[in-house]
């Protein structure tokens, strides 16, 4: 009911529209104050991560943790493979990953990632990574 009741709504509300020119001074201090707002409120405007950002703080994450030997840890590095961990090390590395990047990977995604390469791509194409 509600979806059909939205549309005719909107239909009564609507503003026709006109185009026409308008003259912004950008030193105005309303402007200004508006777009450093506007800026402010974005959740991942700037802030976005590079590539070798994540890459970094990756491999510190999976250095730092107890069962694994940091002088083997690599971009391209296999968590089961090369680092002998199981699957519950590599759950919690990616429970690290999370708390180190700030976000949280839905557990059908996490089950995914079992390799350096897996989680620097999940978290180098995520928008809230910080």
């Amino acid at each position: 009911m509600a979806a059909a009741l939205r549309p005719a709504i909107l239909r009564h509300l609507r503003i026709p529209a006109q185009a026409q020119s308008l003259t912004v001074d950008p030193s105005a201090p309303i402007l200004s104050s508006f777009m450093n707002r506007i800026r402010s409120m974005s959740s991942h405007g700037d802030e976005h991560l590079t590539h070798e950002e994540v890459v970094d703080r990756v491999i510190d994450v999976v250095k730092s943790y107890p069962k694994v030997d940091p002088s083997k840890v690599t971009p391209q590095v296999h968590f089961q493979k090369d680092l002998g961990l199981d699957s519950l090390d590599t759950v919690e590395i990616v429970m690290a990953l999370e708390e180190e990047f700030k976000l949280e990977i839905p557990d059908k995604e996490a089950d995914k990632i079992d390799s350096c390469p897996l989680a620097i791509e999940y978290i180098s194409n995520h928008p809230m990574a910080a």
